[in-house]
């Protein structure tokens, strides 16, 4: 009873606020599960994303209990007379204002797993586990490896929602090898922007699978997601290598992910890029990979000044064949073309490689470098034209402070599923190109918010005047027109599917693709 006083109390205000027609009385009967709150402390988190550059005050945050009460929720805002917005947040982690909204409820995926209404349920002799969509990847990997098993795609940093990383496709330098996160999805469980529950996959409902998937909010909220497993290893040799010549640097990037279709004592497990514009940042790069004690310098390396780029790659195994490893990476160490004096390697178990970013944030939030506006640019650029991108932005725009790491690493685009919402270049490679900048407010302009998002305007300007496709990685744009262009080919069907999926424009505004308007229902005309 209380949670339907409480539930009518929040309607009540949305109609106050926003001016609705509802009369709160439709709500009493919908038994909504678990706790719509108006407090000022939710309404505030909800208000916020890790990017810090935008603020989209919402009306409520339902803590949800179960699937089906945000069925009903999102139900009571498509079959209401105007209707109200509803967004999806799971660990805040976007950076451009993509789980907020206006005039409407956030739902705050990550408590829907708490109290074991759902948590991960591991199925070993398939390989897969269903995990609640709000679950955490780290907690999605400590349920599996209980099992021996783990997923076999990640995101670089595992505090991150499985609905939020597989509503944009999930990266990291395992998607040369197994494609993204969404490439290894069985099932789903979506709730529609009609307020329907539909359980989804290749052979059931697929065209709302292919949708949701890297379908950035659009057609529904995953609230359950079926994910592949395998073995996980033990531990992993983790090396880095520079290079001061960038044709040299891709091409060796290109030739190991070439070899994703060789057996796995012939091919590295994770290979990813950074590039080095500070000299400051190799010793910083997200964890301490280096001894503080022994710092490398770049001057030692007999690099000529200028950009380096650091090449970062794994191979995985398990204490069983140890001492087959040292040979495996050496023959593929030979075949490379890197500073020879730059080899610098570590070896540490698979769950402290796998959760290496961690250590970072923990670092720099005892410091209060973590809260801070972080003015992010992920770019797919295609292959053809990564050496124009290196000269225009790395040895160009970017001049010699960076204010944050920079990745690039190139993927094998057959590892991408075509009918999925996501857009890639036109090309069998492409790189993602990460500028992971942090606005700081030290009184150095070239680390400031407006500096800094002046330079991701110059960047996407230079790729534009160059004739350089790019694509946005997590976009982020603020007219139609800009997602018409962005989807290419592929906006038609985006644009049938969210006509078929959420038709109200509900779901995930923040997003900025559909203008929501509290129009008459179409159902009910």
């Amino acid at each position: 009873m209380a949670t339907k006083l409480l539930l009518t109390f929040a309607i009540c205000r949305l109609i106050v606020t926003v001016g609705l027609t509802l009369d709160p009385t439709e709500l009493l009967p919908l038994g909504v599960d678990g706790h719509l709150s108006v407090d000022t402390s939710d309404v505030e988190t909800a208000s916020l994303d890790f990017g810090g550059l935008n603020r989209a005050e919402p009306l409520a945050v339902l803590h949800p209990a179960s699937a089906e009460g945000i069925a009903r929720l999102v139900r009571a805002a498509y079959e209401s007379a105007h209707g109200f917005t509803v967004s999806a947040r799971g660990h805040g982690h976007s950076i451009n204002g993509q789980a907020q909204t206006t005039n409407g409820v956030v739902i705050k995926m990550s408590d829907g797993s708490k109290g074991g209404r759902l948590g991960s349920r591991v199925s070993e002799k398939l390989r897969y586990v269903d995990v609640w969509g709000g679950e955490l990847w780290i907690d999605v990997l400590k349920s599996t490896l209980e099992y021996g098993l783990a997923p076999k795609s990640w995101t670089d940093y595992l505090y991150l929602s499985v609905g939020g990383t597989l509503s944009n496709a999930g990266i990291s330098g395992q998607a040369f090898n197994h494609g993204p996160q969404i490439s290894n999805v069985h099932e789903l469980d979506v709730v529609t922007g009609k307020g329907e529950l539909m359980t989804c996959s290749e052979e059931q409902n697929s065209e709302l699978f292919h949708a949701v998937l890297g379908g950035l909010g659009q057609f529904g909220i995953i609230t359950r997601a079926r994910i592949a497993l395998e073995p996980a290893p033990q531990r992993v040799r983790w090396i880095r290598v520079l290079y001061s010549n960038f044709s040299a640097f891709t091409k060796d990037q290109e030739y190991l992910i070439s070899l994703h279709g060789q057996p796995d004592t012939q091919k590295f497990d994770y290979i990813e890029g950074f590039v080095i514009v500070d000299e400051g940042l190799i010793n910083n790069w997200r964890s301490s990979f280096f001894s503080p004690r022994n710092p490398v310098k770049i001057s030692s390396l007999g690099a000529n000044g200028g950009v380096l780029y650091c090449l970062e790659i794994t191979k995985n195994y398990h204490e069983s064949t140890a001492n087959t490893i040292d040979q495996e990476v050496e023959v593929l160490l030979q075949k490379l073309k890197f500073i020879p004096a730059s080899v610098f390697t570590t070896d540490l178990p698979y769950v402290d490689f796998l959760d290496r970013v961690h250590k970072a944030e923990l670092k720099l939030r005892s410091k209060g470098l973590w809260d801070v506006p972080h003015p992010w640019l992920n770019l797919f650029v295609p292959k053809s034209r990564i050496a124009d991108f290196d000269k225009g932005v790395f040895k160009g725009i970017l001049g010699n402070k960076t204010s944050g790491p920079i990745l690039i690493y190139p993927m094998n685009k057959n590892k991408w599923d075509e009918r999925s919402s996501v857009v890639t270049p036109n090309e069998d490679v492409f790189y993602l190109v990460a500028l992971l900048r942090s606005a700081l407010d030290s009184g150095d302009e070239t680390q400031s918010l407006e500096y800094l998002t002046n330079q991701n305007r110059q960047i996407l300007k230079f790729c534009d005047h160059a004739g350089i496709n790019v694509k946005q990685y997590l976009p982020h744009y603020t007219t139609q027109q800009e997602w018409m262009d962005h989807f290419g080919d592929k906006w038609s069907s985006f644009y049938r599917r969210k006509m078929e999926f959420d038709p109200r424009r509900i779901l995930a505004t923040g997003q900025r693709i559909f203008e929501h308007t509290f129009d008459s229902n179409p159902a009910l005309r």
